[in-house]
């Protein structure tokens, strides 16, 4: 089973992968969605990345609030991730991505200087935040993939 990890963003979706065995996620791809996101133009997007991939199953993160709470914006992207599950005919799970972005941001380390150690170019700020989405996305899939290992443990 492929699992495809998605740490959705308003302007972009970052994207993990987990294939059959393996036992931890990695870096995918970054998916612009532009203005006015929509789920049938980012279902569209994401159908090629399925179909290269032999995704059977998306992993999307659900942003909770801190106290654990479904705010609006869980709700959002539940609807979202029901929407493109059904248009893309495949199962969702959701995972709950507190903290993710910023666990990701730790991992890879502070945004890199611009010249002469000034601040960082427009460029250079868009490729770090896409680098940081898609390690959102791989902790989102990882922390999914260890949960079913420890579930089919418990069960064995």
């Amino acid at each position: 089973m492929t699992l495809l990890g998605l740490d959705l963003g308003e302007r972009r979706i970052g994207l993990a992968i987990a294939e059959p065995g393996e036992l931890s996620a990695r870096p995918l791809a970054t998916i612009h969605r532009g203005r006015g996101a929509d789920p049938a133009r980012d279902a569209e997007a994401l159908a090629h990345v399925v179909a290269a991939q032999r995704v059977t199953e998306l992993v999307v993160g659900l942003p909770l609030e801190a106290s654990g709470v479904e705010g609006p914006m869980a709700i959002a992207a539940r609807a979202w991730a029901a929407d493109v599950g059904r248009r893309l005919g495949l199962p969702v799970a959701m995972r709950d991505e507190r903290l993710t972005s910023h666990l990701a941001e730790t991992r890879l380390g502070p945004m890199p200087r611009g010249r002469s150690g000034g601040p960082p170019s427009r460029t250079q700020r868009d490729r770090y935040r896409e680098r940081v989405d898609r390690e959102a996305a791989t902790i989102i899939l990882q922390d999914e993939l260890d949960a079913r290992r420890a579930a089919a443990t418990e069960g064995a």
